[in-house]
């Protein structure tokens, strides 16, 4: 996996959570969140908050579902 796989990916689906990356890419989670960083930092991604409205915090859901990053560039 490369950056711009990873960015690529993430573009033409808009929102995505990080199992789906993990899985994707068969990579390990904490080094996606590392690529993920470089691409916040240049502020073409943004992770968007775990409660996303809907939630009733029940605790149901893994939260490795709920960290989704959306594709915030041109």
């Amino acid at each position: 996996m490369i950056l711009s796989d990873l960015r690529n990916y993430i573009r033409a689906r808009g929102r995505v959570p990080i199992a789906d990356l993990v899985n994707h890419f068969d990579a390990d989670p904490d080094a996606v969140r590392g690529m993920l960083d470089v691409w916040i930092r240049k502020g073409k991604v943004s992770r968007l908050a775990s409660d996303a409205g809907d939630c009733d915090g029940c605790a149901k859901c893994d939260a490795f579902e709920l960290e989704i990053y959306e594709w915030t560039g041109p």
